[in-house]
């Protein structure tokens, strides 16, 4: 983070005043190197970015999301609706309907919602043969 901070201080003031954007992106940077999910949407809907950074905005928002919804499924095992819409970036009720449509559960009276959890990554099985002369290649390795 100290680095971005040196960035930004070497950029002359006059640059950074003749460049709004220039600004609006920075306080974006900053909640992004602040892990600050609900502050990374705010920062880009706050300017009404150019045709040039519009594209690459909607693409960062979208894959933030896209990150926090993976966060929130191996993190929690439940997660209060408002905390959870703050955290991708939805109304409450946007965010549990999106969720609900893919496998999630939601509980109105509790207002919690439920991940579902994701499957585990295939655990590759090496065939003992292959296990074995791996084992014997290491040790030849090891002695020479």
């Amino acid at each position: 983070e100290q680095r971005q901070s040196y960035l930004w201080k070497r950029i002359p003031q006059a640059i950074k005043s003749a460049n709004p954007e220039l600004t609006a992106l920075w306080a974006v940077g900053q909640r992004i190197w602040q892990r600050d999910f609900p502050g990374i949407y705010t920062a880009i809907a706050a300017f009404q970015w150019s045709e040039n950074i519009l594209p690459v905005m909607e693409s960062l928002r979208e894959g933030t999301r896209q990150r926090a919804y993976s966060l929130v499924a191996q993190a929690y095992t439940s997660i209060a609706a408002q905390d959870f819409a703050a955290f991708v970036g939805y109304s409450v009720e946007e965010a549990v309907k999106g969720v609900v449509s893919q496998g999630w559960l939601a509980d109105p009276n509790t207002r919690m919602v439920m991940p579902q959890k994701p499957d585990p990554p295939p655990v590759s099985l090496v065939p003992n043969e292959q296990q074995l002369a791996r084992l014997t290649d290491y040790v030849a390795f090891l002695e020479n």
